[in-house]
Formats: structure tokens, C-alpha cells, sequence
């Protein structure tokens, strides 16, 4: 039998709780998306996340380690985590996130784990990013009475 799951007694539900108290942890760095038709094509070991698609699985790797295995890919990427605790039927944390970032012409893909979410966004915009998801912040602020 395996070991329990402590409850997650401290995950957010409230929306504006999760922004206000938003920290962004960012992951050195650079990260792009490769897929094959089997895993037995891909450096399994060396995946930061995977997932399992109906064309095949996809992994999400540094990118030295897709360059030095002859992978390719078409998206290099920064990883940033949100420092948020959300709980995992949280609503509206990926809508803000996504629409604060969209706003900016920021592409973003979001990986969820049970901790936090993280965030796939071009090298290049990795401040312009972490400035966006930092505003929200404010934007969760109560309004003055």
C-alpha cells in the first residue's frame, strides 16, 4: 500500500487570493516541446514533464538535451512556475494568467501539477512575461471605499 497524500489543506480556491499573492519562480534555462511516435524515440530520463497524446507522447525537455539527442523542435521556450498553491478545482487562475499575458502577445502553454502551474513563454518575453503575471497583483487588489 503506498503512502497517504497529506490533504491539500492549504490550496487557494479564492481567485483573488491566488493573484495577490502571485510569485513567479523561473526556471534556468531554455525548454522546448518534442514528440515521437513511441517513447522508445525520446530521452525519456531527461523529461521535465510529459504527456501522453493519441499521435504519441510529448516531452517537454532542456533544450541542450533535445539538441544533443538530434531532436527537433519549433518553440524554444522560458520556464516560469507560479508560486501559488491553487488548488486543483481553483477556478479562473489559468483564464487570468492566460488573458494577462495575451494582452501582451505573449504565447504561453501551462503545465499543471499538483503544487503549481507552470508556464512554457518564449525566450525572448521571459521579463515581459514575468512583468504581466506581476500586474495581476495589483488588479486583485481591493478597490479604495
Amino acid at each position: 500500500m503506498s503512502a497517504a497524500v497529506p490533504p491539500a489543506a492549504c490550496a487557494e480556491t479564492d481567485l483573488a487570493k491566488m493573484l495577490a499573492s502571485l510569485q513567479i519562480d523561473v526556471r534556468e534555462g531554455e525548454y522546448v516541446f518534442v514528440s515521437a511516435p513511441h517513447w522508445e524515440a525520446l530521452p525519456r530520463e531527461l523529461a521535465q514533464a510529459s504527456i501522453v497524446e493519441a499521435e504519441g507522447p510529448t516531452c517537454v525537455l532542456r533544450r541542450e538535451h533535445a539538441d544533443a539527442h538530434g531532436l527537433g523542435y519549433d518553440f524554444v521556450a522560458a520556464w516560469l512556475s507560479l508560486r501559488v498553491h491553487s488548488a486543483l478545482q481553483a477556478v479562473g487562475l489559468t483564464a487570468a494568467v492566460a488573458q494577462a499575458l495575451a494582452r501582451h502577445g505573449i504565447a504561453c502553454n501551462v503545465l499543471a501539477g499538483y503544487h503549481h502551474d507552470h508556464l512554457l513563454v518564449p525566450t525572448a518575453r521571459r521579463e515581459d512575461a514575468i512583468a504581466a503575471l506581476l500586474a495581476l497583483r495589483g488588479d486583485a487588489a481591493p478597490a479604495p471605499a
